[in-house]
């Protein structure tokens, strides 16, 4: 005998026949799904029937309906559009059933790479090349320097306080040395080596120049001032680019040059050696010992100040207010008064000489 129709929203029952059942309501079906588990023995064997369909996105369980001795499987019902997809609840399933195949992940639709910044197009045509900056203006070519030096340097006169000068030559008019002051040699060279020449001398801008040719052709003079025993000399001069057959020299020599007066003091000669100058005292007229001297490396081509001290006790040499000679000895010692001497020697090799140049800014003496 059938049960009465289950009402709506229950379990339908279920057919006949079946040893055991087993009901479950899914609140969320529209239609009370009901899952039978019918267990029939037959022949000693346990057959267990579970029928679930899974669908993506929704779940659809198969009503339960009477074993048929064909075995055909009732028709499925569609789950609700409405429905949400839910897995199903642990219970519904025994321990034994078929896993249920396992609802696909939600995935959520990546968004679209961004396409790849486009590189830049390669301009048509190239940058211009810059415009080079103006060159600098060249420097002003350096007028001429003047012949008269800038200052007088250092001074042994100044740095050892000899005093007031007494006399000497600031050249600071133009023409011919001044006659007054100064006797211009006129006659044979050096050793009768080519010609001293009262034209080879000329004074002009604060100084006095003296130039020797190519030929020999030279000059010398000697000062008609200053003429005396012990005292002190001092001269700034300089060499223009010079031959080394062109020797100049600053001396002091003896009023009276007669045996024994042999004296005689070059406190600034020049030499083959044009990097140098020489300090010579010559004492006795002739002989193997008759001279002292030093050297001292120097531009000859610049000012310097050269300077001689004549004392009681010696003779002493300075360029520039440095000490650069000494001798003590007393038999060495000039025994008469003396004198300044200036002159551009002429010493011939044998090979060409070039025109050469001594020049002097001023002649100072001092007691």
């Amino acid at each position: 005998m059938q049960g009465a129709a289950a009402p709506a929203g229950a379990c339908s029952p279920c057919p006949p026949g079946g040893a055991e059942r087993s009901c479950q309501k899914l609140a969320s079906a529209p239609i009370a799904p009901c899952a039978c588990a019918n267990s029939i023995s037959r022949r000693g064997h346990l057959f267990k029937k579970i029928a679930i369909t899974v669908t993506l996105g929704a779940l659809s369980l198969t009503g339960c309906s009477a074993a048929s001795s064909a075995g055909t499987a009732a028709p499925t019902k569609a789950a609700s559009p409405t429905s949400s997809a839910r897995a199903a609840s642990p219970a519904s399933t025994p321990a034994t059933s078929a896993a249920a195949a396992p609802a696909p992940a939600e995935t959520t639709a990546a968004a679209p790479a961004a396409p790849p910044a486009a590189a830049p197009a390669a301009p048509s045509t190239l940058p211009a090349a810059p415009v080079a900056a103006p060159a600098a203006p060249a420097a002003p070519v350096a007028a001429p320097a003047p012949a008269a030096p800038a200052g007088d340097g250092t001074q042994a006169a100044a740095a050892l306080g000899w005093g007031p000068v007494l006399a000497g030559d600031e050249f600071s008019y133009a023409g011919a040395p001044d006659a007054a002051k100064w006797g211009v040699f006129n006659g044979a060279g050096h050793a009768g080596k080519g010609v001293r020449s009262p034209q080879a001398w000329s004074v002009a801008n604060g100084v006095a120049t003296v130039t020797g040719d190519a030929a020999g052709t030279t000059g010398g003079m000697s000062a008609k001032f200053g003429q005396q025993k012990y005292g002190r000399w001092e001269t700034r001069m300089k060499t223009n680019v010079r031959d080394s057959e062109y020797h100049p020299v600053l001396l002091l020599w003896p009023n009276n040059n007669t045996s024994p007066n042999c004296a005689e003091v070059d406190f600034a000669e020049g030499t083959s050696n044009t990097a140098a100058m020489k300090f010579f005292l010559h004492y006795a007229c002739s002989g193997g010992d008759f001279q002292t001297t030093a050297a001292t490396p120097v531009d000859t081509t610049q000012w310097h100040n050269y300077a001689v001290e004549w004392t009681p006790a010696g003779i002493t040499g300075y360029i520039d207010g440095v000490k650069t000679f000494s001798d003590t000895n007393p038999a060495h010692q000039p025994t008469v008064g003396m004198h300044q001497t200036m002159q551009l020697d002429w010493f011939p090799d044998g090979t060409a000489t070039s025109p050469s140049q001594m020049q002097l800014d001023w002649v100072r003496v001092y007691q």
